[in-house]
């Protein structure tokens, strides 16, 4: 394999980084970039063709509504939270020019195990960060506490077994992404043998 002539998407997957929420700015895709970016996210792999995620945006209009749903939420939990904790929470609804949230939808009780149907969602995170790269916009994916509250999962329409696989946030970067380590290939890669004991 020749890697001088390295294709295009190989690349992409290469270099992909994340960006910071809290650095993203205008201009976010528009709704026909938007449209491109789901059809890819729901090209995943889905055991039994469930379509087991959700793709709700949070409309500019609706981000200071968002942010109160979340501090709410918050001090209902944490009573004793202080400002700058608050504000932290208010920010996961204020960030970035475009919020999407992906809500994982499985199928419970029926032949494909829920754990598989998670991992779909999981994968639809992802293609929504790689074609919003290919597109030229910066991501951040990002859970944390409001991810994992179930007021917050509520009012937005998920129910009881529905779970919040990722804040998406897409924008355009001011700051140059910054490389993390990666781990190196002999730590992650093996050969399995059956002679290992």
């Amino acid at each position: 394999m020749n890697f001088n002539d390295i294709s295009t998407t190989i690349s992409l997957l290469h270099t992909r980084r994340s960006a910071k929420a809290r650095d993203l700015v205008a201009p976010g895709p528009d709704a026909e970039q938007l449209r491109y970016i789901f059809q890819a996210a729901m090209r995943v792999p889905d055991h039994g063709k469930l379509s087991p995620w959700r793709f709700i945006i949070i409309p500019d209009d609706e981000r200071e509504n968002f942010a109160d749903i979340i501090e709410n939420a918050y001090i209902k939990e944490k009573p004793d939270a202080g400002r700058l904790e608050v504000q932290v929470m208010r920010s996961y609804a204020l960030n970035a020019p475009t919020l999407i949230v992906i809500m994982s939808c499985p199928f419970e009780n029926g032949r494909i195990p829920v754990w598989e149907q998670h991992l779909s969602a999981g994968a639809a995170c992802q293609n929504l960060l790689l074609a919003a790269t290919a597109l030229g916009f910066a991501c951040n994916w990002l859970t944390d506490w409001p991810a994992y509250s179930r007021l917050i999962i509520h009012a937005l329409g998920g129910s009881d077994t529905d779970n919040i696989a990722g804040f998406i946030y897409i924008g355009s970067n001011i700051k140059m992404l910054e490389e993390r380590p990666r781990p190196e290939y002999e730590s992650v890669v093996t050969h399995w043998s059956s002679n290992t004991s």
